[in-house]
């Protein structure tokens, strides 16, 4: 179980990182519904990413991802599949980043967050935790690495549980602070929020790079080593 949590925790490091999230659940906690509405969001956010990486593991076991104890030959080419396409998205993310001081720019859906319902919000969650193409992406590798670890079932679904608790620290811990400090956290997370928002593309492009070079990197090391 050790190599299979060694394996997901960068990449679950890589979906917590995400500003959107963090943004959105931040938002949600500045309108009358903050407290369920951003429960609500966390709770899509962890189903998300449980749902995705358990059909990935499902899948990949399904597919003979390990044999004997050692990752089939198949996975080392669709990690280098999937990291060549988080740098893809990584250099899609930097060209449109903001210039200069040209606002960072936003969803147009954010600007209706106050008027989300607790179903809503959860249903968001969901939809930017497994529909988004880099959480996507990394949900996926994570999956068929825990898969190429040939462990037994009840250590699978352990390894994935670290990964979507950790892959739910960026919007979660916003979350928490505001229901232990109440209004006393408000100026702390639009300030986060703002941060955020102004250095999104570059925290995105930054962490694409340093995880597609890691699946790229396993992935030839796996098909040609």
């Amino acid at each position: 179980m050790g190599d299979a949590v060694g394996q997901v925790l960068p990449l679950a490091v890589g979906v917590t990182l995400s500003p959107l999230p963090v943004i959105v659940v931040v938002l949600m906690l500045g309108t009358r519904r903050a407290r369920s509405n951003g429960l609500s969001f966390l709770l899509g956010w962890l189903v998300g990413l449980a749902a995705v990486g358990t059909a990935a593991i499902l899948v990949a076991g399904g597919a003979d991802a390990s044999g004997d104890g050692e990752p089939a030959a198949w996975v080392s080419w669709v990690k280098l599949a999937l990291g060549a396409l988080v740098l893809l998205l990584a250099a899609k993310t930097w060209r449109g980043r903001a210039r200069g001081d040209e606002p960072a720019p936003m969803p147009s859906w954010m600007s209706a967050l106050d008027t989300f319902t607790a179903v809503k919000s959860a249903g968001l969650g969901v939809l930017l935790a497994a529909v988004n193409p880099k959480n996507l992406v990394l949900t996926l590798s994570a999956g068929v690495a825990v898969a190429q670890t040939g462990i037994p079932a009840g250590r699978q679904a352990a390894a994935l549980a670290v990964f979507v608790v950790v892959g739910a620290l960026g919007p979660g811990v916003p979350v928490v602070i505001s229901l232990v400090l109440g209004e006393r956290a408000a100026r702390a997370l639009n300030d986060l929020q703002t941060w955020m928002a102004r250095h999104n593309s570059a925290i995105m492009t930054v962490v694409m790079l340093v995880i597609g070079a890691k699946l790229v990197g396993d992935g030839i090391a796996g098909a040609f080593g």
